[in-house]
């Protein structure tokens, strides 16, 4: 996975839309589900890694804007 975009085309395959109408919130409900499907063992360690580090520095990025 190379953007968010990328992440969020992922979740849609398990029937998991994210839509609250605030970045950050959006991104980090992304972040507790990716989580998830990892835990539940649907992803591999690669993917997980990638969409937490693309995840949390979109977070950084948004976090960083509103200041």
């Amino acid at each position: 996975m190379k953007t968010i975009y990328d992440i969020q085309q992922y979740l849609k395959k398990f029937g998991i839309i994210i839509y609250i109408g605030d970045r950050i919130s959006d991104l980090e409900l992304m972040e507790s589900e990716v989580h998830e499907l990892y835990r539940a063992q649907l992803m591999d360690i690669r993917e997980y890694q990638s969409a937490i580090l693309l995840l949390r520095h979109e977070i950084q990025q948004v976090k960083e804007k509103r200041k």
